[in-house]
């Protein structure tokens, strides 16, 4: 429960972060981030990487960054799908050029591959 709820904060955190540096491309320059309650238990699914860590220790950063990005793909287009049929869904991505279904975009893979491998770093410790 502890992984869960520090990879919830830092999603959550991570998240603010990010949305408001992109209000820099809109010229706002107040910086306002935001979230969505229903973000915190999709990012506190991350904490399945440090069960699966044992599993994939042998292999090289680009390996376990490139797995922990496709999961976080298939997570991100499960929960999105849920979501967006309840019209519950805090993201749309259906005006971005790589989208799919509007719940993913192609071209945040630099994005998730980064933040898999900073997720690994944040739960497991003293490799």
């Amino acid at each position: 429960m502890k992984d869960f709820m520090k990879c919830g904060v830092f999603g959550w955190c991570l998240e603010i972060l990010w949305t408001s540096l992109d209000s820099l491309r809109r010229r706002e320059f107040k910086l306002m981030g935001q979230s969505s309650v229903w973000m915190f238990p999709i990012y506190g699914m991350a904490a399945m990487i440090r069960p699966l860590y044992p599993l994939l220790r042998s292999l090289s950063a680009v390996k376990r960054g490139l797995i922990y990005m496709s999961g976080i793909f298939s997570m991100e287009y499960l929960t999105g799908t849920l979501l967006k049929k309840r019209n519950l869904c805090p993201w749309d991505y259906s005006d971005a050029p790589l989208n799919y279904q509007g719940v993913i975009r192609l071209d945040y893979a630099p994005l998730w591959f980064l933040t898999g491998l900073f997720y690994e770093k944040v739960l497991v410790k003293n490799r």
